[in-house]
C-alpha cells in the first residue's frame, strides 16, 4: 500500500516507514511562538532547568497578536519575549521591527519551506500545509518540549482526501472552497486527520488562495492541511530566496502515491459554485452569497486582513472594488496587511491610496481584530463581514455580536453597499 504526503513527511523525519496510527518521535524543522503563547513556553522552558534551545535557527518567535501592546499587561507579556530573544541571540525575532502576522510572514522570510515539520502554539499554524509541509498547532509546553528537545511526539493522522476540480467561477478563491469543504464534512468533520487538497483546480490557485485554504483546514477538526508541492510552489519558493538571499533549508518535494490509503475522498465540483458567506456562529454554516444577499444583512463594520487573507491579492481585490468609491457612512472599513512588506508592496502599487480614498482604515499588521483583541472590537449587537476565519459567539467582541466569514471581494463591495452583498453583480 502507497502513502499519503504527510505520511511520506515524516518517514523521511524518522528514517523509517510510518504509516497513520504510528506513535512516532520527530524532529522539528520550525517551531513558531508569538506574544500570547510565548511566554507560557518560556516558563516552562526555564522551569525545566534548560539552559539552551536544542535548535535556536528552527526557533522563531513573532509578536503579532497585541503589538504595538494595546495595554500594560500586552507590554509587560511581550517583555518576556523579548528578553529571551536576547537572552538567547535569537536569529529569527520579529516586533515593530519587522513585523506580521506571524502565518504570513515566515513563508514570505523562506523560513518555512516544502517537506518541513513544523509546529506552533497558534491552531492556525496549519497554514504553511500550501508548501507541501506538515504544519500543525499544539500547546505552549509541547512547544516547550521542542524548545528543550528539537523534536516532539505526534500520531500519523489519517488523510481525508479533497479532491477539486473545474476552474473557480468568477469571484470564487480559496476562501470560499475551504467553506465549502467546511460546510460539507462539519467543524468536526476532520478531527486528528489531516486535509489533503488536491484535483485540476489546484493548478487555477495561487499561494495566497492555497495559504487560506489550508489556514482554515482547522476549523474542520483537521490536524493539518496540506497540498503537493508544484510549479506555483517551487516559484513561491525560488523568488522567497531570491529576495531574502536563501532559504531556511532545502525544500523536500513529497508527492501521495496513487495507491495511498484515505479514510474518505471527497469529490467537489468548483466550476458552478458561488462565493460563500459563513453566518454565525461556526464557520461550517456556509450559504451562497445570492442567498445572504437577499436577505438584508446590514453591516456595522467591514474587515479585511488575518493570516487567512490579509495577502497582497486581498488588497489588490479590494482597491480594485473600491477604486473611485466611497464606503457606506454606516460602516466602518478596517484592514490589516498581513506584513510590513505587503503594506509597502499595496502602497507601491497604488492600493493603499484607493483604500484610504475610499474610506478604509489600514493598520499595522496584527491579530487583534480577528480574535477580539483589540484594532476592531465589535460593540453590542453589531454585525461585521470578514474575512478571519471564526465567527463563534463574541469572537470579535460583545457576545450579542455577529460575524460572517467571506472573501475580500464580498467584504469590499459589503462596505460600499452597506449589507452583505454579491460583487459579481458588478458588471
Amino acid at each position: 500500500m502507497g502513502q499519503t504526503i504527510t505520511e511520506k513527511i515524516f518517514s523521511a523525519h524518522c528514517e523509517k516507514e510510518v504509516v497513520a496510527g504510528d506513535i512516532v518521535e520527530s524532529h522539528i524543522d520550525m517551531v513558531i511562538g508569538n506574544d500570547i503563547t510565548t511566554p507560557l513556553s518560556i516558563k516552562a522552558f526555564e522551569r525545566s532547568g534548560a539552559k539552551q534551545l536544542a535548535s535556536p535557527d528552527n526557533f522563531c518567535i513573532v509578536m503579532d497578536h497585541f503589538i504595538p501592546a494595546k495595554d500594560i499587561a500586552s507590554a509587560n507579556q511581550a517583555r518576556i519575549s523579548r528578553d529571551f530573544a536576547k537572552k538567547h541571540n535569537l536569529k529569527y525575532f520579529f516586533d515593530e521591527r519587522d513585523m506580521g502576522i506571524e502565518h504570513a510572514l515566515l513563508p514570505e522570510k523562506g523560513l518555512v519551506v516544502s517537506g518541513d515539520v513544523i509546529i506552533g502554539a497558534d491552531s492556525h499554524t496549519c497554514t504553511h500545509g500550501a508548501l507541501g509541509a506538515f504544519s500543525t498547532g499544539m500547546g505552549s509546553t509541547d512547544l516547550a518540549y521542542a524548545m528543550i528537545t528539537g523534536k516532539n511526539w505526534f500520531k500519523i493522522p489519517e488523510s481525508i482526501q479533497v479532491v477539486f476540480s473545474g476552474k473557480p467561477a468568477k469571484g470564487v478563491y480559496g476562501k470560499d472552497l475551504i467553506l465549502e469543504v467546511i460546510r460539507q464534512i462539519g467543524v468536526d468533520g476532520a478531527l486528528y486527520q489531516a486535509l489533503e487538497f488536491c484535483g485540476d483546480t489546484i493548478a487555477h490557485l495561487g499561494m495566497d488562495d492555497r495559504f487560506s485554504l489550508c489556514n482554515m483546514a482547522i476549523e474542520a477538526g483537521a490536524k493539518n492541511g496540506i497540498i503537493a508541492p508544484d510549479n506555483i510552489t517551487k516559484e513561491f519558493l525560488a523568488t522567497r530566496a531570491k529576495q531574502n538571499g536563501a532559504l531556511r533549508a532545502e525544500p523536500r518535494f513529497f508527492q501521495s502515491d496513487k495507491d495511498a490509503r484515505y479514510s474518505k475522498v471527497l469529490h467537489i465540483d468548483v466550476s458552478s459554485m458561488e462565493p460563500l458567506v459563513a453566518y454565525p456562529f461556526l464557520p461550517s454554516n456556509g450559504k451562497p452569497i445570492s442567498q445572504a444577499q437577499k436577505e438584508n444583512l446590514k453591516i456595522d463594520q467591514a474587515f479585511i486582513g488575518s493570516c487567512t487573507n490579509g495577502r497582497l491579492s486581498d488588497l489588490k481585490i479590494a482597491s480594485e472594488i473600491l477604486k473611485n468609491r466611497r464606503i457606506h457612512p454606516d460602516v466602518r472599513l478596517i484592514i490589516t496587511p498581513g506584513t510590513q512588506k505587503i503594506y509597502k508592496q499595496a502602497q507601491e502599487l497604488g492600493y493603499v491610496d484607493i483604500l484610504l480614498d475610499a474610506g478604509a482604515l489600514i493598520s499595522n499588521p496584527t491579530c487583534g481584530a480577528c480574535l477580539g483583541g483589540y484594532m476592531g472590537i465589535l460593540g453590542d449587537n453589531e454585525r461585521c463581514i470578514s474575512t478571519t476565519n471564526r465567527n463563534f459567539i463574541g469572537r470579535m467582541g460583545s457576545r450579542t455580536s455577529e460575524v460572517y466569514l467571506a472573501n475580500s471581494a464580498v467584504v469590499a463591495y459589503s462596505a460600499i453597499c452597506g449589507k452583505i452583498a454579491d460583487p459579481r453583480s458588478e458588471v
